[in-house]
């Protein structure tokens, strides 16, 4: 049999059976430092598809850095077949200043297919574009939800999209959402390129939760096991099939004030059911926020100071409570029952 070639990306070259980690220019700071873009890449020795996994395009999404931490330590990808490109941080930039942004003050999440000769944002996003995901089969782009708000664990695939919803029943988060593509986002542009994403949601700008974290990366290792790129017997099916949500809506608060939640995130809930209530500093008028119809919190804010309209309770609809029910407690008690991580793995 053939020997494998090597993977070629930047200039370098990775033999098959090895790892490295290759930097990519993107930029000169104002001081003179070079800015560039870190991909770790695993190249297996038998051959197998090419996979990118990627978190930090909004610089304070950190969960998805430590995810992506955790994936690469997996012993599975000793055995790996294919191509894995770890990409923790997209966004060094926001990284480096804890920022969902760019300096330019862009999202770089809505500045893709990008220019070669355009602003800073549209020249990463050029350059993620053409060296990473354009040469993969697959993606998983991990995000968590902005500063001073929390998602709980989600996979969002759009509604035409068959193949990624069967892949995102493979990766067995609670929720799969239906979420449209955006113009200029990374998962629509990939999308065009030929690379279809699955998106994870979970946790909270510039913070760690172990539950989100384990989610993520067992989820990531299922997705490789069925392309066939690790073993099967590397992870577990998931215990019970994610609830779909087909739709969600964000409450707003009724009036400005001092928030309290008395739900949270990953909570069923009931048509009526009171969700919180936003008080004015004297307590003299008080508001409460009510779901308006059955559905699960899937995301919530955390700051307790609010102003009138704004966002802090995200519900996604069920159609049935009890079904709902019972998918959300075969994913934790699954999750409860998995072996933990070695010591320096837990957060």
């Amino acid at each position: 049999m053939a020997k494998r070639a090597p993977f070629e990306i930047a200039g370098h070259q990775i033999a098959p059976g090895t790892r490295q980690t290759i930097d990519l220019p993107v930029s000169t700071l104002s001081n003179h430092t070079p800015v560039g873009l870190a991909a770790h890449v695993v190249h297996g020795t038998h051959a197998g598809p090419t996979i990118f996994v990627s978190a930090g395009v909004h610089g304070d999404e950190v969960i998805g850095i430590e995810i992506v931490r955790r994936l690469l330590k997996a012993p599975a990808l000793r055995r790996l077949k294919g191509t894995l490109i770890a990409v923790p941080i997209v966004n060094s930039f926001g990284f480096l200043n804890r920022s969902r942004y760019l300096p330019d003050r862009r999202d770089l999440n809505r500045s893709f297919p990008g220019h070669e000769g355009g602003s800073l944002a549209a020249r990463l996003a050029h350059l993620f574009l053409g060296e990473i995901v354009a040469r993969c089969d697959l993606g998983i782009d991990l995000h968590s939800a902005a500063i001073h708000r929390t998602n709980y664990p989600q996979i969002r695939v759009s509604p035409d999209d068959a193949a990624m919803r069967a892949l995102a029943d493979v990766f067995g988060a609670p929720i799969i959402m239906q979420s449209d593509l955006r113009d200029g986002s990374l998962r629509a542009e990939a999308r065009a390129v030929g690379t279809p994403i699955l998106l994870y949601e979970a946790g909270e700008g510039l913070r760690f939760d172990e539950y989100s974290a384990r989610v993520g990366q067992i989820g990531i290792l299922r997705v490789m096991a069925q392309l066939g790129m690790i073993p099967a017997r590397s992870v577990r099916p998931p215990k019970t099939p994610p609830q779909f949500c087909a739709s969600s809506k964000w409450l707003r608060a009724p009036m400005g004030g001092l928030f309290r939640g008395f739900r949270g995130e990953g909570d069923l809930v009931a048509a009526g059911d009171v969700l919180g209530v936003v008080s004015d500093p004297f307590g003299e008028e008080e508001q409460e926020i009510a779901a308006q119809f059955d559905g699960i919190i899937v995301g919530k804010a955390v700051l307790p100071v609010v102003n009138e309209g704004d966002a802090v309770f995200h519900v996604a609809r069920v159609a049935s409570l009890a079904r709902a029910e019972d998918a959300l407690d075969g994913h934790s008690t699954q999750l409860a029952d998995d072996p933990m991580f070695d010591e320096d793995e837990i957060i």
